[in-house]
């Protein structure tokens, strides 16, 4: 059967009209319209269907998801209140802060985005079984491996979730413990993995194949401990084994070029979602951390937001205390702080080359001239010419507008919409490596201490002589800025309930997201994790 390139595939899905609901809201009508009888008769049918499941990935690369609760409620990320800007009636703060409410909003949406992706799958699964065809079969195996992605993001987030995997089921699903869920996950990646194609070509960019599913799975068993309490230390080695030496995949040679805006070229990357600032909006990115005054710098079709910013002891984690003694500032990009204000950049050691995930330092528009924001606050030294300052000097209620350095680890393009066209990475080699070495490290078997000094050396700095936990959870944070594995790692090494800036020691039951209100309101088979407010005892 032909296979036509992935982007296109999803650019035809998005022209498709689909419903996607929450599992909870069952007011909804369950069968669409396009069904066995009338649809799937050819080739362009299958693939467009198909579609469908992958288009549902295009929220990701967004503000107020799952991205978002993941990424501001670990110590990487924060949106400081601006004056007037950004408090949104403290939505933010809350997750910064670790102080989540079951109604903010932020997780009724990451909920919705999870559940719609797998009734889309949950869908097209029903669909294709009622073809009972070859073709059919194979793209079954595809479906589940892109439910079990889905489901692998929400029992991670959510943790005790409705499971829920017959389209035709109409009573309302209850919630399951964490355990069963895990093992559902993994039943339905051990059946596919040996039903999913292995060839990597245009035709499987962008989509399921047994590498992807082997990463899903290996990540899988990396957080067995917290998923389960059992750790799964060696299943998850073996399975990035696989793809380390099977996947025929490669580390890039610069870091960057996984990120750039043409990066579809990438060797490294397993798994991305590929957006097209026409055809497959919503990274927004771009949008959401520049400044307000940033449109000149870059000769942006629209205004930025404004939003987000690095914790500054984050951004600071690039910097080895060993090479940078003394009192002098941190790395900036593309230069050095001038700590003592006299015109020569101070001597700070190893510069790390994944300070491309940040934009710090004196912005300047395409004629050389210092880019200005003329709304900026008396108590801001910098004045007009707009510099991001790693520094933050208050979270709420008068975060500077230029403070805190933005996110810059995606290529953001010289007369870009709000829209990137970057593919964004799901899974990459990087990640699998560090998942190996992870693995190794806590078995007390040799070779972690290579796999890890290959990303550094990779980052132009220097190798470790010996490898300790600290080292290892410092290297992840460093290499997978931004990828929505920070909270994951936080937790599994044991940093989650620790204080960071603006955020005090918390209790463990924040390690969960809550249950959103809404879900919980309009299904009453669904019950709060432990500690919020609803909960069995909370």
């Amino acid at each position: 059967m032909k296979r036509v390139n992935m982007r296109r595939n999803v650019w035809v899905a998005l022209g498709i009209m689909v419903c996607t609901f929450s599992c909870t809201n069952l007011d909804e009508e369950l069968y669409s319209d396009v069904t066995a009888d009338n649809f799937f008769k050819t080739d362009e049918e299958f693939i467009a269907a198909l579609g469908q499941a992958y288009s549902s990935f295009g929220g990701i690369g967004n503000h107020s998801g799952l991205w978002s609760i993941n990424e501001l409620a670990s110590d990487e990320l924060v949106v400081c209140t601006k004056g007037g800007d950004w408090y949104d009636g403290g939505v933010l703060l809350q997750l910064h802060k670790h102080e989540f409410a079951i109604d903010n909003g932020f997780f009724n949406n990451a909920w919705t985005f999870l559940y719609g992706g797998i009734n889309t799958c949950n869908r097209l699964i029903y669909q294709f079984e009622a073809l009972d065809t070859d073709e059919a079969d194979a793209f079954i195996a595809e479906l589940r491996a892109v439910r079990a992605l889905w489901y692998y993001w929400a029992v991670d987030a959510f943790g005790n979730i409705p499971l829920v995997v017959d389209f035709t089921d109409v009573t309302p699903p209850a919630t399951k413990g964490r355990a069963e869920v895990y093992a559902f996950i993994e039943k339905e990646l051990t059946e596919v993995i040996p039903l999913l194609p292995t060839a990597k070509s245009a035709a499987t960019y962008g989509r399921m194949t047994k590498w992807v599913a082997l990463a899903i799975r290996s990540k899988l068993y990396l957080n067995a401990g917290v998923f389960t309490g059992t750790p799964q230390w060696q299943k998850a080695v073996d399975d990035a084994t696989e793809i380390i030496d099977k996947g025929g995949y490669s580390l890039e040679l610069s870091y960057k070029a996984n990120f750039t805006a043409k990066n579809s070229g990438s060797k490294e990357n397993i798994f991305v979602y590929p957006y097209d600032q026409v055809f497959a909006q919503g990274f927004n990115w771009i949008a959401m951390t520049l400044s307000v005054a940033s449109q000149p710098t870059y000769n942006l079709t629209f205004q930025p937001w404004n939003g987000y910013q690095t914790v500054e002891e984050f951004y600071n984690s690039y910097i080895d205390p060993t090479q940078n003694p003394g009192p002098q500032g941190p790395v900036w990009k593309g230069l050095t702080k001038d700590a003592n204000k006299d015109g020569v950049s101070d001597d700070i050691g190893t510069v790390d080359d994944r300070l491309s995930n940040f934009i710090v330092g004196p912005q300047y528009n395409p004629d050389g001239t210092r880019t200005l924001d003329g709304g900026f606050e008396p108590n801001d030294f910098d004045g007009a010419p707009v510099t991001f300052t790693p520094q933050l000097n208050e979270i709420y209620p008068q975060g500077l507008r230029q403070a805190g350095a933005r996110i810059g680890k995606y290529e953001f393009e010289s007369g870009a919409t709000s829209n990137m066209n970057n593919d964004f990475v799901i899974f990459r080699l990087a990640d699998i490596i560090l998942t190996k070495a992870e693995g190794l490290h806590r078995l007390g078997q040799p070779g972690a201490l290579e796999l890890v000094n290959l990303l550094r050396a990779r980052a132009g700095v220097d190798p470790y002589p010996a490898l300790t936990t600290d080292l290892l959870y410092a290297e992840r944070g460093r290499e997978m800025f931004g990828e929505m594995t920070r909270r994951q790692d936080q937790i599994r090494f044991g940093k989650w309930q620790q204080a960071w800036w603006s955020k005090e020691v918390k209790d463990a039951h924040y390690q969960l997201f809550p249950i959103p209100k809404q879900q919980i309101d309009a299904n009453k088979e669904l019950k709060q994790n432990p500690g919020y407010p609803g909960a069995t005892g909370g």
